[in-house]
This record gives structure tokens, sequence and C-alpha cells, in this order.
């Protein structure tokens, strides 16, 4: 085993008999009530004291669980950075936002990012592109032109997104680590088959789609956003000849199942790394298993504080890693 990641690997096989199977969910699921979950996940661990009676502090404190288990094992940082672009884009779009108004909403930034939301907020509020990472600064100056001064607030949505996936893809490929690799590919290839299916629901143009789109090695943007213009049968049968065709069978039976499957896509993505314990491969693998859990807890009480009915939520809740 390579020596620097021998004491990561070790610690990490041990966190993993702590993540929640798909048996756990069902528990959840089964509770009668949103604060019966709550207690239901106090009692095992998670939040803490000061979190186990509200359900979105408590998620935010498991969040904060993830990256302090990261920096503890003492592996440049670096290597995670991919895995936090999304935050990092989304802090960007909030800013531009925010600039908009005197008053700055409450709790729209994600903070365990390389630029705070303050920070990000004082620079486009002083126009100081520069101080942003590469492959952000020209995003950002574009999205603000679009808000700021023609007030087009899809268009600014879809250049910071369409960045974030650039710069996803970018760094995945650069990467000396197949995980990092695969999480890039993946990520961005679900992140077009979704433009593309919203689009066809709502009758974009093909130029808007490419403008959303970022190239990727394992789909074809034209292919798909072609297919798209003819209607969701042309979608499922472009998917079916790609390596998404698992796309193509959600499609055909709901949008929740679809908006499933991208999510259940990433897992069956790292899946594997459970049996590579020679790489960083099982630590981002399980970074990102505590993420898609979180993800999972969220629908779950999303659906309980609702009042949904049991078959409603658990057809929206993702596949677990264990």
């Amino acid at each position: 085993m390579s020596e620097k990641y021998t004491y990561a690997v070790a610690r990490i096989r041990a966190l993993e008999v702590s993540l929640f199977s798909n048996a756990v969910i069902d528990q959840l699921i089964a509770c009668q009530s949103y604060e019966q979950c709550l207690q239901f996940l106090a009692e095992r661990g998670w939040g803490d004291t000061d979190t186990s009676a509200d359900g979105e502090k408590m998620l935010k404190r498991e969040e904060e669980k993830i990256w302090q288990t990261v920096r503890e094992l003492s592996i440049d940082k670096k290597k995670f950075e991919v895995l936090s672009y999304q935050k990092l884009f989304h802090n960007l779009k909030a800013a531009v936002k925010a600039a908009c108004v005197k008053e700055v909403p409450g709790d729209i930034f994600y903070e365990d990012t390389e630029i705070s939301g303050q920070e990000m907020l004082d620079i486009i509020r002083e126009k100081d592109f520069g101080r942003l990472p590469a492959g952000m600064s020209q995003a950002a100056q574009q999205a603000c032109d679009a808000l700021l001064h023609a007030g087009d607030g899809q268009l600014c949505d879809i250049i910071i997104d369409r960045a974030a996936l650039d710069a996803i893809y970018k760094a995945g490929m650069e990467s000396e680590d197949e995980i990092i690799r695969d999480y890039a590919r993946s990520v961005v290839a679900v992140a077009d088959i979704k433009i593309a299916v919203r689009a066809q629901k709502t009758a974009k143009s093909i130029e808007f789609m490419k403008q959303a789109m970022a190239e990727c090695g394992s789909i074809s943007v034209d292919q798909l956003a072609k297919a798209a213009l003819s209607g969701p049968e042309a979608i499922r049968d472009y998917l079916l000849g790609t390596e998404y065709a698992g796309g193509a069978e959600a499609l055909s039976e709901s949008m929740s199942a679809f908006e499933r499957w991208c999510d259940n896509r990433i897992i069956q993505t790292i899946s594997p790394q459970k049996y590579k314990a020679f790489t960083i491969g099982p630590v981002v693998a399980y970074l990102l298993a505590r993420q898609n859990e979180i993800k999972t807890v969220r629908i779950v009480l999303s659906g309980k504080r609702s009042e949904l009915p049991e078959g409603a939520i658990r057809e929206r809740v993702r596949e677990m890693y264990v």
C-alpha cells in the first residue's frame, strides 16, 4: 500500500461501518413524524447537543464533520478541491445576486470553501475579478454583466453553472487519481443530460442547450442537444447507446426516478473504490458517500415535514454506498 495513504484508508474503513445502509434509510422513512426522524438521527450520533431539534442545523453539522475528518487525514487538500467546486460556484452565483440588494439574506453561502461567502461578495461588489481562480474570473464578470446590466437572471445562472462544469471536468482530466477522473466525467455527463431533459420540456433552443452544456468525453453535447429538440423519445434513444442507458430507463418511469438516477449514478461510479485499498480512492468515495447520505436524509426530512406518504418519499431517496 502507498505509505502516504496507509493511515487514511485504515481510518476510512473504520468510519464506513457507520454509513447508513438502504435498510437504515428505510427505518428513517418509517418514523411517524419529522420530530421522530430527528430523534432517530440524534441517537445515531448525527448533529450535536445544539442541533438536535433543528434538521437543517443537524445536516450542516454533518457536512462540517466530513471536512473535519478529511483535515485529520493529513492528505494534501488540493486532492479534494474539485469536490468543492459546485459549492464554490454556488457562492459565486449567490454573491452576484446578493450584490444587487442592500441587505444580504442569511445562510445563502457555503463557508467550507476556498473562498468564503463574504469574501466572494466583496470581490463581486468591488469588481475585483482578478482575485478569483482562473476559469472563474471571466464567468464572474460575464454573469455580473448579464444580471446587473442586462437584468437577465437566467443567463447569469447559465454562465456560472457552465463555468462550474468546465472547471470540474478540467480538474478531473488533469488529476492523477482515477476516482477524481471518473467523478468529473460522471458529474458533467449527468448535468448535461439533466439540461437536455429540462430544455426539452421547456422548449429551449439548441443554442441555449449548447451554451449551458459542458463538453464531456463520455457524451456528445451536439447529439444530445439535437435529440432534445426531437423529443423525449429521442433523448432516451440516444442515451441507450451510451454508458448512461440507465438514465433512459429512469426517464421512461418518471421524473422522480430520473432525478434519483442522476444521483445514484455518482454512487455507482465510486462504489468500485471499496476494493481499491492502495490509492486515495476509498477516501474520496467515503466523502462523496457521506454527501449523498446527507442529501438523502434531507429528502426524507423534507418529506416528513411536508407530511408526504411513505411511498412518495421512498421514490425520491437515493441509493446508499454501503
